[in-house]
């Protein structure tokens, strides 16, 4: 049976192995696949494998012998899911893979804001403690975290494993969430958007990206903040103005942005925070630790053997 990987370069740049998927069928795999060629390489290939290629309606249209399409992430906004349902074709998505991964990445943004990690790594290398006459050399506040407010909207899987790790380090947690209070592990508090804006000390976004969420950061609800919180995005890069956030950003109204996603990617050169103060930027690699890339790898192979055993598909959409 044949199966067609469209862009397989971020999931396996080399470190990977396709094995257990050429164990299944006939594979072809492409490390990018450009819109006009997407017909032509899926061809009759009955099952295929994409990340962020689009499967539209007339994709879908366009190759009768499709069955199957396997997105290699956990959104699928990429295949038109109601043609697909409509068609007969098969949709599956990879959840819960990257959980970890991700609520890692969200403490080292915080950790590099609070602690200054980049800025004092650099002045090291360029002599500064070198050159200074006490056994240590510091110029701004160092910020503790234990005792600060961590401020989560969005208590999916990546929100409460960092919910958790936040209050492993001592900060008091609330969260913009719809879940009831009585379900929530001690010490989270549930609490409306407008108490996480007004009372976090850092702010980190884990909602899913509706009609109601995009610019959930604005100039509106960042006048809300702290002046001194700093914000944390590795959700949607949407859900955030950007150009707000800059100027935000500029005019102190904010301390410190740290995001792993933006609106447009990859980034365009005239994004107004690629020159934002105190912004820092991570090329959307949250997701992307060996482990958590394994952990995805092994599920669409599952996810495509499930397919093809005639099973049922357990995270078919």
């Amino acid at each position: 049976m044949k199966i067609v990987v469209l862009d397989g370069y971020t999931l396996n740049p080399g470190d990977l192995s396709w094995n257990g998927l050429e164990n299944l069928g006939e594979v072809t795999v492409y490390d990018r696949t450009a819109p006009e060629d997407v017909v032509s390489r899926i061809g009759d290939a009955p099952i295929i494998l994409t990340n962020k290629v689009i499967i539209d309606r007339n994709v879908m249209q366009d190759c009768p012998d499709l069955k199957y399409v396997g997105v290699l992430a956990t959104g699928y906004n990429v295949v038109d899911i109601e043609a697909a349902h409509k068609l007969g074709i098969i949709v599956t998505n990879i959840p819960a893979y990257s959980t970890a991964s991700v609520a890692q990445m969200v403490f080292a943004h915080i950790l590099n804001i609070t602690n200054d990690i980049a800025t004092y790594a650099h002045e090291t290398k360029g002599g500064k403690w070198t050159a200074c006459p006490d056994f240590c050399y510091w110029n701004a506040p160092i910020i503790e975290l234990a005792g600060k407010t961590m401020g989560i909207v969005g208590l999916g899987n990546i929100g409460m494993a960092v919910a958790r790790i936040a209050l492993s380090f001592g900060m008091k947690v609330f969260a913009a969430t719809s879940k009831p209070q009585s379900i929530l592990p001690e010490g989270i508090t549930a609490s409306s958007i407008d108490d996480v804006l007004a009372y976090s000390d850092v702010i980190s976004l884990h909602c899913p990206l509706t009609e109601g969420t995009k610019h959930l950061i604005n100039k509106e609800s960042i006048c809300k903040m702290k002046r001194s919180a700093i914000l944390i995005n590795t959700g949607r890069g949407p859900l955030i103005n950007e150009q707000d956030l800059a100027d935000a950003l500029a005019n102190g109204d904010i301390a410190a942005f740290g995001g792993d996603v933006l609106s447009v990617e990859p980034a365009r050169a005239n994004n107004p925070l690629l020159n934002a103060p105190h912004c820092y930027i991570t090329p959307h690699i949250a997701w992307a630790t060996t482990e958590a890339r394994t952990r995805l790898m092994n599920t669409a192979v599952e996810n495509v053997r499930q397919f093809i055993a005639g099973e049922t598909v357990v995270n078919a959409i």
